[in-house]
């Protein structure tokens, strides 16, 4: 039992695209997609600048904060669905905690 056991150290990190966090490279696939979809080199590109300036947008918003920040973000400013209502927690227009 002398072997080395490997501890990973970085069981949280955020999923990657390439060198990209999901949340930051989201909306250049979700517009690559869009793009792709039009039919036209022209609205290829278009969608494509687009997504790569929100995607840069996103980048600079989340600077310094925390990991997840644009998850809370849309928790708190989207309307609750079935799909994305989390159980645990209260709904977004409690704005009030006690305790």
């Amino acid at each position: 039992m002398l072997a080395d056991t490997y501890i990973p150290r970085r069981l949280d990190d955020v999923w990657k695209v390439g060198l990209w966090d999901i949340d930051v490279a989201a909306p250049v696939l979700f517009m690559a997609f869009v793009g792709y979809l039009a039919g036209s080199k022209w609205a290829f590109g278009l969608a494509l600048a687009a997504g790569l300036y929100a995607s840069r947008w996103l980048a600079r918003i989340k600077a310094d904060k925390h990991p997840a920040f644009a998850l809370h973000w849309l928790y708190w400013h989207f309307p609750p669905s079935p799909v994305s209502a989390m159980r645990a927690t209260p709904p977004s227009h409690l704005r009030r905690m006690v305790g």
